[in-house]
């Protein structure tokens, strides 16, 4: 018996060294600047102005649905996400419309690029992104009628 302890004995040492927290980890620092690459709710602001300019289909990245919405403040390009997100929800914007954008100033490539993540419009509330920043995606109904490979469903 007294050799199986002794070769059992090591590995739980190693087991033991492993499970320690790790020391000199660096906690981060509240005075460091923020990651505005990232989206963070807790940076989120409103935005409320007219819409300028409806653009369904952006020529340059980031790609998808801007509107340049005039506020107090100046003029934004706002991101709003895949122009069919909008359409599948019924959520047509043109210019003259008030509209109300919570979301954040991001940096996009050399500059930065305000992203909406709710898209309010008089009563209609629309969600265009995650809390995390990601666009939400059109999904396109299926076609029940549409004929399966393998023969089935005609």
């Amino acid at each position: 018996m007294r050799t199986k302890t002794n070769t059992l004995l090591p590995l739980f040492v190693v087991a033991g060294i492993c499970l320690l927290p790790a020391r000199g980890q660096e906690k981060p620092n509240a005075a460091q600047p923020a990651d505005l690459s990232v989206y963070d709710v807790s940076r989120e602001v409103t935005l409320i102005g007219t819409v300028r300019e409806f653009i369904p289909y952006a020529p340059a990245a980031p790609l998808g649905a801007h509107a340049v919405l005039q506020t107090a403040a100046g003029a934004v390009d706002v991101h709003l996400g895949d122009v069919r997100f909008l359409a599948a929800n019924q959520f047509s914007i043109k210019s003259g419309d008030t509209l109300r954008i919570i979301g954040e100033q991001l940096t996009y490539g050399r500059g930065t690029q305000f992203v909406a993540r709710i898209v309010q419009k008089a009563t209609q509330l629309l969600v265009v992104r995650s809390i995390r920043g990601i666009p939400l995606l059109y999904m396109a109904p299926r076609n029940a009628t549409a004929t399966r490979a393998d023969g089935a469903g005609s």
